[in-house]
Order: C-alpha cells, then structure tokens, then sequence
C-alpha cells in the first residue's frame, strides 16, 4: 500500500466495495487497501461507516480521519492526522510499498 506523508497526515487510497456482510479490511488492491462495508452506498452512509471504522481500527478520534476525494466514488482517497507510517501499517496489518 502506498502511503504519502505531509507535515501533520498520512494520505492513502482505498478501494470500497459497499453493501458487503461485515465491515472489514480485505487486503490490498493494485497498491490501495481495500475495504468491505456493510452499509450500502446511499446517502452518505457507506462513507460514515468507513469513516468510523477505521477511526476505531486505529484508534482516533472521528475527526481526524477525511475522505479527501472519491465521496461518490469507490476508490477514495483518506487522509488522518496525527498518526505516523509505521502505527498506521501496524493497526491496519498491512505492508507499505
């Protein structure tokens, strides 16, 4: 997985596949991680449940994790502040390319 680093965030792409039985982290895909949710794509709310998933898979606050782009789309782009590569990789238990 590919991971850009600014001054205070950690930017990745992740691939979702909305509507599935459990929320969960599935692997990698083409350098992006990829990422069942249960909720379906209506409204918002597979956003808001990838969003708070992995706030609680890392351990941060709500707020500090955005879609930066990709709201509409399944290839989205996340940005969390305050975390380092190596707690992020660990948390996820992926591999950074």
């Amino acid at each position: 997985m590919e991971i850009q680093e600014t001054n205070s965030a950690l930017l990745f792409t992740a691939k979702i596949v909305p509507g599935s039985s459990k929320t969960a982290i599935t692997g990698q895909l083409n350098g992006m991680l990829k990422v069942k949710v249960a909720a379906t794509p209506e409204k918002g709310k597979a956003n808001t449940a990838l969003l708070d998933f992995l706030a609680k898979k890392l351990g941060v606050k709500r707020n500090d994790i955005t879609i930066t782009s990709g709201q509409t789309n399944p290839v989205k782009m996340i940005c969390i502040e305050g975390m380092d590569k190596q707690k992020l990789t660990d948390k996820l238990g992926i591999c950074e390319k």
